[in-house]
C-alpha cells in the first residue's frame, strides 16, 4: 500500500450525494480480480457515451481535472454495495483522498485498506470548499495526514482518523503489514515458549 503522508493537489469538484459503489466502479466491471485499469472505468456511465466516447461535460474528462488527487463529493459518499473495486478504481484513477461530510463503513474500511484517505468535514466547512474550488479554478489543498489537518489558501481544519489506520496509512503498510512489523517480537515471544 502507498505510504500517506502530505498530499497536495488540485481538486475535482463532485458534488453529488448519495454516490452509491454501482456509480463509482459499475457492476460489469467486478470481475476483475486486480487494480490494474481499474481507474479507466471509474464513474464508467457517467464519463462515457455509449460508444464508449468521453462525455466532455463530465468534470473528469475536462483538462482541469487531470492530475488531480483529491475528490470533493457530496454528502453519503460510497453507500450502496460492497466493493473493493471502487476504491480501486478510484485510487487507479489517481485520487489519493476523497473529502465528503459522510462516508458508507465499508467503503470507509475498503478505501483505508487500499491507500484511500478519507476526509470526513462538516457541511459547512464543505459547502465552503465547493465555493472557493468553483471561484478559485485550479487551487489546491494540502492533506496533512500526521496533524490531521486539511488546508486551504483560506485556513484550514481538522478531520477525524482513528489510530490504527493513520498508522497504517503513514508507514504505507495494510493490516497484515502492521502485525508483520512485530515478527521479532513474536519470533521471541514464540521462543520462550
Amino acid at each position: 500500500m502507498a505510504q500517506f503522508t502530505t498530499l497536495t493537489s488540485r481538486v475535482v469538484p463532485l458534488p453529488v450525494n448519495d454516490i452509491d459503489t454501482d456509480q463509482i466502479i459499475p457492476a460489469r466491471f467486478l470481475k476483475a480480480t486486480d487494480k490494474n485499469g481499474m481507474g479507466d472505468n471509474l464513474f464508467a456511465d457517467w464519463r462515457y457515451n455509449a460508444d464508449g466516447s468521453p462525455k466532455t461535460d463530465f468534470v473528469l474528462n475536462k483538462s482541469e481535472s487531470k492530475g488531480a488527487q483529491i475528490l470533493l463529493a457530496g454528502d453519503n459518499f460510497g453507500c450502496g454495495s460492497s466493493r473493493e473495486h471502487a476504491p480501486w478504481a478510484l485510487t487507479g484513477f489517481g485520487f489519493r483522498a476523497v473529502i465528503s461530510t459522510s462516508f458508507a463503513d465499508i467503503f470507509c474500511n475498503n478505501a483505508l485498506k487500499n491507500g484511500l484517505l478519507p476526509v470526513v468535514v462538516d457541511a459547512e466547512t464543505q459547502k465552503m470548499l465547493l465555493d472557493y474550488i468553483e471561484e478559485v479554478p485550479g487551487a489546491e489543498f494540502t492533506i496533512d495526514l500526521e496533524s490531521q489537518t486539511l488546508s486551504f489558501e483560506n485556513g484550514s481544519v481538522k478531520f477525524p482518523i482513528d489510530a490504527f489506520n493513520k498508522t497504517c496509512l503513514l508507514n504505507g503498510v495494510d493490516e497484515l503489514g502492521y502485525i508483520m512489523g512485530f515478527e521479532k517480537d513474536i519470533a521471541a515471544f514464540e521462543a520462550k515458549v
